[in-house]
This record gives C-alpha cells, structure tokens and sequence, in this order.
C-alpha cells in the first residue's frame, strides 16, 4: 500500500512535475523550495513552479492533475496567454501550486535553460530546479515587487549569497540584474559578504 501525502511540498512539486513532463512542457522549481536548496532552508506553504506552457497543452495538463488537484482551467489559459501566473491546489494537503508562465521576465527563457536537476530527500526521482544565481535573481527581482519590505525575501537572498559564495557565476548575475532592474540590491548583497 502506497504512503498517503502528508502536506510535504517536495512531493506534491513531483506530482506536478511529473504532469508537466508527460505533456511535454519545461519546467523549474522556483521560490522557497528552490532557495532551499541553493541557500538556506525554511519552511514554506506553497509550491511555485516557473513553466514553458503553451495553450496546445493546457487541456492534458488538466487531465492529468484533475484526479488530485483543483485546477482552474480558465484562468491557466489566460495565465498562459497572456505569461502571467495561476494556481492549482492539492485537493489531498492544500498546499498551493503557482504555475508562473515562462515569458513573464526577460530572464524566463535563460533560467529554464540553465535549470538543474536535483533530488530531494522527500523524493525518489530528480525534479529541475533553477540555477543558484536564477533563485537569486528571482528572489532579488520579488523583493523589490514587494516594495522591499520583506525579511523574508532577504534573508532567501542573503542565505544564498552566504551558502554559495565564490561559486555564483558574477557575470551572469550582473547580466541578470540589469535585465530585471536590480542591480543595486545585487550589489548590496554582495557587499555585505
């Protein structure tokens, strides 16, 4: 008899990855799940997943993720076309999955390139995650969306900075930074280390 899900965010972010993988559509786990990798882990109540969705395979990934999820189709295909973000929600531990569309940054394209893959210990198989300096840059970019007030969101980029140190790639960050408009916090980042 299989394991019922227990709220874990790693293993509902493999249900939904793997629905991903079956129609075809690129994928990088992103947000807190991904700083925890790549910096310093804390807990979190939602999944966010950065996906190169395109209208064409919007009714399989439905069908796929119907059986466990809510999922909304209208508003997928309206984030889908117009590259903005939805949500499905895991009808079995209500964690919430954001589904943001690659295209919404001028950054999406580069990082679902650069992406990883990793395996978690809550999970057998390996899920992509993005790159150190693309959580980095996300989590930066987020931070001033939010009017950079947010503890949260900085101590995410500072716990990155600490953990990987020399080994972030600088000149993708400095090329990253520019595109999404802030490069001043990346150098306060990197100042205080």
């Amino acid at each position: 008899m299989g394991r019922e899900p227990d709220g874990d965010p790693w293993e509902v972010a493999a249900v939904v990855a793997g629905a991903l993988e079956d129609v075809g559509a690129r994928y990088a786990i992103a947000g807190s799940l991904a700083s925890g990798v790549v910096g310093e882990p804390r807990s979190t109540i939602d999944v966010d997943i950065v996906v190169e969705l395109e209208s064409h395979q919007v009714d399989a990934l439905a069908e796929r993720l119907s059986t466990r999820f809510y999922v909304p189709v209208g508003l997928i295909r309206r984030a889908v076309q117009e590259r903005s973000s939805a949500n499905v929600i895991d009808t079995l531990t209500s964690l919430k999955v954001d589904l943001f569309m690659a295209g919404g940054t001028p950054l999406d394209r580069d990082a679902l390139d650069r992406r990883v893959a990793t395996v978690s210990a809550d999970v057998a198989r390996p899920l992509f995650v993005h790159t150190p300096e693309d959580v980095l840059l996300q989590k930066l970019r987020c931070y001033r969306k939010g009017g950079e007030v947010s503890d949260r969101q900085w101590r995410d980029v500072i716990g990155i900075v600490r953990v990987q140190g020399a080994r972030l790639d600088r000149s993708y960050l400095t090329y990253g930074a520019a595109l999404l408009g802030v490069t001043d916090l990346l150098e306060r980042v990197l100042a205080q280390q």
